[in-house]
């Protein structure tokens, strides 16, 4: 979705209270390396890897998007394709290593989220975070429909 787009393409956004292409993959990407290294017990790709310095961003593991104002995404600034797909690629592959480790047991397991009523699944969860990202991923398919016309179905 993102190959073939240029910096002023990942950061046009269609009307002021939507997101933009650069947005929502940096978002997709930051929730799912969040909550998959909270789910595995490890330090984000983010700051472990200094992902955060590559998109000129503080190394604050809290900095995902999630709660972003309106200003906080207009201020937002998309690094360029490559670099968004390369911590895309980061992240798929530790959470694949980490999908190809688990047992049925281990997907039946409650997690402690007592917030959640009646709480989740570790597969539950896996398949929230996934879905999250698929949501994104066509909400940002979407605006480059809207930004390039059917370009969309050339990538």
């Amino acid at each position: 979705m993102l190959r073939g787009l240029t910096r002023e393409d990942l950061d046009w956004r269609p009307r002021p209270d939507c997101n933009s292409i650069g947005w929502l993959a940096w978002h997709l990407t930051r929730q799912q390396d969040a909550q998959m290294a909270s789910l595995m017990g490890v330090e984000q790709l983010w700051t472990a890897d200094g992902w955060h310095a590559r998109f000129s961003r503080p190394p604050d593991p809290e900095d995902s998007g999630f709660g972003n104002t309106q200003e906080q995404v207009e201020a937002f600034r998309a690094p360029d394709v490559d670099t968004l797909l390369e911590y895309q690629h980061a992240v798929s592959e530790r959470s694949r290593g980490y999908f190809s480790s688990l047992s049925e047991t281990d997907l039946d397991r409650e997690l402690d989220e007592p917030h959640f009523q009646p709480p989740p699944t570790l597969g539950v969860r896996l398949v929230s975070i996934m879905e999250d990202s698929m949501l994104h991923a066509g909400q940002a398919a979407y605006i480059r429909g809207l930004r390039q016309g059917k370009g969309w179905q050339e990538y």
